[in-house]
């Protein structure tokens, strides 16, 4: 049996579009209350009932969440330009070599605002 689970988490950041026409608002430094969804799909383990423990997720999107949390995105190495689009294909960079069941990235910037990344 192939299972899907997600697992969210929330941190705050600032950044700025660099890439925007000049009188974009997105082109002035701003602040989001970004919530990430992690997707992964496996198969059902027998034993234990479950696709992966959300310990061990929590445990991996740990180093990315102190990284990302009051911070401004625009200083991190490889996030310069970064959308919510470009953000959720970074996390998912980051994290398919501890995930490997990850099958999708979704961060949503704002309630209304949201982004899935889906390799």
């Amino acid at each position: 049996m192939t299972v899907r689970i997600t697992k969210a988490f929330a941190f705050d950041a600032a950044h700025y579009l660099p890439n925007v026409p000049p009188e974009h608002k997105c082109g002035r430094l701003h602040g989001h209350g970004y919530r990430v969804v992690l997707g992964l799909e496996g198969p059902l383990d027998p034993a234990l009932g479950w696709v992966q423990d959300y310990g061990d997720i929590t445990a991996a999107f740990r180093p990315l969440l102190e990284r990302f949390d009051h911070a401004r995105l625009n200083d991190l190495p490889g996030l310069e330009n970064p959308t919510a689009e470009l953000l959720a294909a970074y996390i998912h960079r980051e994290l398919k070599p501890v995930l490997p069941l990850l099958t999708d990235v979704t961060v949503c910037e704002s309630p209304t605002s949201t982004a899935v990344y889906r390799p």
